[in-house]
């Protein structure tokens, strides 16, 4: 298996080339979906044969700590710019009471054969703590990404010092956040080029409070009762922390630095059980909005007002409550186009007594519950999700859906959800009750889903307590891979083999002016067909924003399936500073880079 992984991989980034090269040709084909194989699996494990060895420790089960039962995540990131995704894991073990660590974060470096090496060992990301969470990006325009991590109690921000060594930053860059940090994300909320932060919080938890389920058994704690915490927002100052910004090239050390905005920009008005986040444009002005999903509690919309303040918006625009006008237990957040009609969905998941939600946008800028609709209503399974992706995996042209599942309670209210066992060999017992089968759903194309679970065993056999889900490519052939991330257990790679797969792209968007980062926030639409003298074509629509999911940070690449369509006719790119730029077409199947300042004017 090794052997075929390597061999794609290595066939793979040779057509690795900047757009500029790329020629327009004709469609060779009308655009129809390959016939589709739901009854095959999709995914095979290459944990072990790929060199991934990382069990989450989440401390001394027993205590019903409730830190322990919400994390942890990780990251596929490329951290030394080489092409291939490497993989970060956080524990949350915390440190025994004599101080001495526990278990510490793990890096593993991926080699060009596909392999995966750790390389923690003094590479400065390798602490202990009570983790929950990573964000990834380039916070000081050189090239190299950063890592942020959540944890219970401390944020902490590592400068990316180059050659596999990263560097504790986090009280010189002005991070201070001693909440139960769960979620963030990266964006350019001011569009000064230079990526600011936003740090989720959950809820004011004291430890001496104790919880029992029905029968007096004491039992994990939940959000109700608990004062939930405020959101913060930290500005990029790193150009220069005293004054205006410098042009580009005027002396910035290369020091990364925050200034607090919660309070001036209206972020902290506001408290919630914040679980998770996604920053993107929701309502067409070209400047990034923050969602937050709140865990019981009504998620909150921070609408972008273009001079550093944001407006609180979710019930006015349709996404606070669920259908039937409920707060619920919002967790993971999934972000897409479901249904082609242009404009991109939110998907979160939720408790097993209670339905997951899809809120499709329409117009724009107003979103619906429309769970039912899409199929997504009555589940025969139902289990309580924690991280999610929309994607293409059998890239056919429409967005298929994953998420993971573990239990944050031993009951279910509403019958046995989704089926227990087998269990991974190395979960404790403990966590048995607490273990659900993760699942999958094929998109029709016209964004009504179903669930394909039982024919992929890889990702939907084993019960576990599943809690992040990071989506890439991480072979770089073509199509989208799963990083699952369990408490208590091994982390899972799982690589995709879905049969009859489509054509396909997969775009990085840099901005060579900011040290060639990659611009999140940009979106980018790729049309195809219209040359083809049959139906009008057909546009796609991607985000470039790794911030999603649940306590993950995912590829920053996008990615494309096509289906029958061989060729694209063009690609716009809306950067994250508001302009547009239009590139050529060409073929499909290639890994692309699109170079601000490359293209043409629309």
């Amino acid at each position: 298996m090794v052997s075929r992984f390597a061999t794609s991989l290595t066939s793979v980034l040779g057509l690795f080339v900047c757009l500029s090269a790329c020629t327009k040709s004709d469609i060779s084909a009308t655009g129809e979906t390959p016939s589709l194989q739901t009854n095959s699996a999709w995914f095979e494990d290459i944990t072990t044969a790929a060199g991934l060895d990382f069990k989450h420790d989440c401390g001394q089960v027993g205590t019903y700590f409730m830190p322990e039962s919400a994390g942890s995540g990780g990251a596929l990131l490329d951290f030394d710019n080489d092409g291939r995704l490497d993989i970060y894991l956080v524990h949350n073990a915390g440190a025994n009471p004599a101080g001495t660590p526990k278990s510490r974060n793990r890096l593993y470096h991926q080699a060009p054969d596909g392999n995966f090496r750790d390389v923690s060992d003094g590479c400065g990301l390798d602490v202990t703590g009570y983790g929950m969470g990573v964000a990834v990006g380039d916070l000081n325009n050189d090239g190299l990404p950063e890592v942020l991590v959540t944890e219970y109690g401390n944020t902490r921000l590592f400068r990316n010092r180059g050659e596999g060594r990263f560097e504790d930053v986090t009280r010189a860059a002005g991070i201070n956040n001693v909440r139960w940090a769960t979620a963030a994300s990266f964006f350019d909320y001011d569009r000064d080029g230079w990526l600011d932060l936003v740090v989720v919080n959950y809820v004011d938890y004291a430890e001496s409070v104790k919880c029992y389920d029905t029968r007096g058994v004491i039992e994990y704690c939940g959000p109700q009762g608990m004062q939930g915490t405020a959101t913060r927002l930290f500005h990029n100052v790193s150009a220069n922390p005293e004054g205006p910004r410098r042009a580009e090239g005027s002396g910035n050390d290369g020091a990364v630095r925050f200034e607090d905005v919660s309070v001036a920009s209206g972020l902290a008005k506001r408290t919630g059980p914040g679980l998770g986040v996604l920053c993107a444009d929701f309502d067409g002005d070209r400047w990034p909005d923050i969602f937050i999903a709140d865990d019981g509690m009504p998620n909150r919309l921070y609408m972008n007002q273009r001079n550093g303040n944001f407006t609180e918006e979710a019930a006015q625009r349709g996404i606070a409550y669920n259908a039937f006008g409920s707060a619920v237990a919002n967790m993971g957040i999934a972000f897409g186009d479901v249904d082609g009609d242009g404009l991109s969905d939110i998907f979160v998941t939720h408790v097993s007594w209670e339905q997951h939600g899809l809120w499709k946008q329409g117009p724009k800028g107003l979103f619906q519950d429309q769970t039912a609709a899409a199929g997504l209503g009555n589940l025969a399974r139902r289990g309580t999700g924690f991280g999610t992706v929309l994607a293409d995996f059998d890239r056919d042209g429409a967005l298929d859906l994953a998420f993971v599942n573990g239990r944050i309670k031993r009951e279910n209210p509403v019958g046995p959800g989704v089926s227990p066992g087998p269990f991974p060999p190395e979960l404790d017992p403990f966590w048995h009750p607490y273990a659900q089968r993760n699942q999958l759903f094929v998109n029709d194309g016209a964004g009504r889903f179903r669930d394909i679970s039982d024919a992929n065993p890889a990702f939907c056999g084993r019960a576990g307590v599943g809690r992040g889900l990071a989506c890439g490519d991480i072979d770089n052939d073509g199509d989208l891979d799963l990083l699952v991330a369990n408490t208590g257990a091994f982390a899972r790679l799982l690589r995709n083999v879905a049969p009859n797969r489509g054509h396909w792209l997969l775009i990085r968007a840099i901005d060579p002016a900011l040290g060639g980062r990659d611009a999140y926030g940009a979106e980018i639409r790729v049309s195809a067909g219209a040359s083809a003298g049959g139906p009008s074509g057909r546009t796609w629509a991607r985000l470039v924003q790794p911030g999603y999911s649940y306590l993950v940070s995912n590829d920053p690449r996008v990615h494309f399936g096509f289906g029958a369509v061989s060729d694209f006719d063009r690609i716009e790119v809306i950067w994250p500073d508001g302009t547009g730029e239009i590139f050529p077409g060409g073929r499909s199947d290639r890994l692309l880079v699109l170079r601000k300042g490359s293209g043409t004017k629309p």
